[in-house]
């Protein structure tokens, strides 16, 4: 067997191998062996079937069989022999003319491929100790604690019919039937739906139309949609409802007090403010910590700079690229509408894509130095949390990931590097710094 290197330029490698015609006959014919004394072939006994017949039967599956496997053994020994990692997995590229193919399957042509491969870039990983980290934290009030509980009991308040008018925080119930252009629309239509008037549950505008009306009532409500709704077709449209007006009724008083916490399965009202503080704390710490990787990500991001595999960068703006457009579409938007140009996008997100590979590459690097592994557990709960998002079809979810190894990559990675960055965060130095719930809830310009 040949192994030549034709290509090395920068982080591109191209491999061409050749492997003898005889080599190839040599393990077909070993093959065929074995094979003869298991195969049952009619007119013949068991172990005395002719050779020729063997290999005229299953001399080209055989040998399809020992292409693959060559190409997977002589790629994988090709990288080790070489102290070389592949940046993606590698593109193989044999003959395409069909009589040569036919002639490499009967073994009357030595077997020819190419390995093209871009490496992943040596690179020295820069040193923590001038990594700092400002740690945002929020307290959290009384106040804030007292508001959540108020409006959980405004959500569990018990209503009452009233012959008046609907005044708010009143609930309405109606039946309606929402239209554009005059024809009505899919998902605009219910029957005695429930409405609490300033609850901002419906579209904008629709539940003011609602004040003053009173059971028996008919109207038109008239709305636009917002410019960024969910449902491109009805974004920026203007629509009539007509509504037909069942029953009004007013909100009792609830109480806050150990009544209301047991309604809500807890021992009394400290249980709730205690579960409430909580809810609220994991709220705040999970913006803590977005802020935290942003800033760490981005000091790991300036301290490294080397020459990225291209294939990795393009594959990474085509993921970005497709999520961004499909979103504007979604949405029914342009560029212009996002005050940018398709130009300038294409740039701002080839730069995330270059520093998404450039960080992943980092990350991976600091990792296994560190000997950071994901477990076995931890991949089973990634698993079952993306089983329980699809009730009904677990056994579907599961086999999907059972065969799909790039499926299960994609539960391993983010796992994988939020290990690295606690490693990374318990050797570099944080502080906190007290900020107020608006500075920590700020949304960066661009994502991680």
């Amino acid at each position: 067997m040949q192994v030549t290197e034709t290509i090395n330029e920068g982080l591109k490698r191209e491999i061409a191998v050749v492997v003898p015609a005889k080599d190839m006959i040599a393990k077909r014919d070993e093959r065929l062996v074995d094979l003869k004394d298991r195969v049952k072939i009619n007119g013949f006994r068991p172990g005395k079937v002719p050779m020729s017949h063997v290999t005229k039967l299953y001399g080209k599956s055989v040998m399809g069989e020992l292409v693959n496997e060559t190409i997977e053994t002589e790629t994988k020994n090709a990288l080790s022999d070489r102290d070389e990692k592949a940046a993606q997995q590698p593109k193989i590229s044999m003959t395409e003319d069909e009589k040569e193919a036919e002639a490499i399957l009967d073994g009357q042509k030595d077997f020819e491929f190419k390995i093209e491969y871009e490496v992943i870039p040596p690179f020295e990983i820069a040193a923590f100790d001038k990594i700092k980290i400002e740690r945002p934290v929020v307290d959290v009030t009384d106040e804030e604690i007292t508001e959540q509980i108020e409006r959980i009991a405004e959500s569990n308040a018990t209503y009452t019919t009233k012959k008046g008018k609907a005044a708010k925080n009143d609930r309405v119930t109606m039946d309606y039937v929402g239209k554009v252009d005059g024809e009505p629309f899919e998902g605009g239509a219910d029957e005695n739906s429930n409405l609490v008037l300033g609850s901002q549950s419906f579209i904008p505008g629709f539940e003011d139309q609602l004040i003053g009306t009173k059971a028996g009532d008919e109207l038109e409500v008239k709305v636009t949609f917002p410019e960024e709704y969910g449902a491109a077709h009805l974004a920026g449209k203007d629509a009539v409802f007509d509504v037909h007006v069942h029953e009004v009724a007013k909100p009792g008083k609830t109480e806050i007090n150990d009544e209301l916490a047991k309604t809500l399965g807890l021992d009394d009202l400290d249980k709730l403010k205690e579960v409430i503080q909580g809810q609220i704390e994991s709220q705040y710490g999970s913006q803590t910590r977005q802020k935290v990787k942003r800033q760490l990500l981005d000091q790991l991001d300036e301290q490294h700079t080397f020459e990225l595999p291209e294939g990795m960068v393009e594959q990474e703006f085509e993921n970005i690229w497709s999520q961004i457009t499909n979103d504007l579409t979604q949405a029914n938007k342009t560029f212009e509408d996002e005050d940018t140009t398709e130009e300038k996008a294409r740039e701002d997100y080839m730069k995330l894509a270059k520093r998404r590979v450039r960080l992943g590459l980092v990350l991976a690097e600091i990792g296994e130095e560190a000997k950071v592994e994901v477990t076995e557990t931890e991949m089973q709960q990634a698993l079952m949390q993306q089983v329980q998002q699809y009730p009904g079809q677990e056994k579907e979810i599961y086999e999907f990931f059972q065969k799909n190894p790039d499926a299960i990559g994609g539960l391993r990675a983010p796992i994988f590097e939020e290990k690295v960055v606690d490693h990374i965060l318990e050797q570099v130095t944080v502080e906190d710094k007290t900020v107020t719930k608006d500075e920590l809830m700020k949304e960066d310009e661009l994502p991680l």
